[in-house]
């Protein structure tokens, strides 16, 4: 099995986890890559107990990638995987981990879990985006697992955001922003805005305001067959659109569609963990009390 190993910070929990990781990898004669920054990083204080080897992009011929760190670590790691159908698991050594479920004792034995096959794909839709302005920043990286939002630059004045569905005029939200989640971000900003929790297998974005003005303003759940279009005014000549962690500034000349992408993240679900697991976990009731 050829493993690519991603992370972004070299902190004292990450290369523990990737210690942990390396040694368990080499039990099932795995060929190991480490993305090239992570292992400028920590080649310091690391010995290798292989010939090492960086990617700085992957291909087909990968069959796994593990991700070290928390939910924002995944959300990178994606602009990796991109459409290649690459499984995706992550180790936490984050925060909530909604991505990333595998804690730092629990390596060894999802490794096991993995090579013996013992688990399922979860598939995750993601969101393209279309700026009427070609905009190179993101011209091979329009797409975002989370959301794209879109949200006000340099003034503490709200923006105005008018919105179309399938072409007819919805209505403009006057507020600080608006966020488009796919079901896997609907645990994240949008939640936190107020949006509702969807679980990963529907076929449903939601559409959540940020701090509106208009009271009647609500988070809208929608087929994630819709396209959306979205046009920003405000006092401001300038706006931000972020695709997950990273953002780019747009004129307000400049509208963006909005669409499903082609393409889906396969993310990998162990046979002791689930999504209503996850959730009952970290936002609803704390640890596991069931009897």
């Amino acid at each position: 099995m050829k493993v690519a190993i991603y992370s972004q910070f070299p902190k004292k929990h990450s290369i523990d986890s990737t210690k942990v990781l390396i040694d368990t990898l080499l039990q099932y004669k795995a060929l190991i890559f480490i993305e090239e920054a992570f292992f400028k990083a920590i080649n310091k204080d690391f010995n290798f107990p292989f010939e090492s080897k960086t990617f700085s992009e992957l291909d087909d011929s990968f069959d796994l990638l593990v991700s070290i760190g928390g939910d924002g670590t995944i959300l990178r790691a994606i602009t990796y995987v991109k459409n290649l159908n690459i499984p995706i698991v992550g180790i936490n050594t984050g925060r909530l981990g909604f991505l990333a479920t595998i804690q730092h004792d629990e390596i060894e034995d999802a490794i096991k879990h993995i090579f013996d096959k013992n688990y399922t794909l979860s598939k995750r839709s993601l969101l393209s985006l279309e700026t009427s302005e070609e905009n190179s920043d993101i011209k091979d990286l329009n797409f975002a697992l989370n959301e794209i939002a879109v949200s006000r630059k340099n003034t503490t004045s709200m923006i105005t955001v008018d919105t179309k569905l399938n072409d007819e005029y919805l209505t403009s939200y006057w507020s600080d922003g608006l966020i488009v989640s796919t079901p896997t971000g609907s645990t994240g900003y949008s939640l936190s805005c107020g949006g509702p929790v969807i679980t990963p297998d529907a076929t449903s974005f939601v559409l959540t305001p940020i701090a509106p003005h208009n009271l009647s303003a609500r988070p809208l759940v929608i087929e994630d067959s819709t396209k959306i279009e979205l046009r920003v005014h405000g006092r401001e000549d300038y706006y931000l659109v972020s695709l997950d962690s990273r953002i780019i500034t747009l004129s307000n000349n400049t509208s963006v569609t909005i669409r499903k992408a082609d393409f889906t993240i396969n993310m990998i679900e162990l046979p002791y963990e689930s999504f209503l697991d996850t959730l009952r976990k970290k936002l609803l009731w704390g640890e596991d009390k069931r009897n």
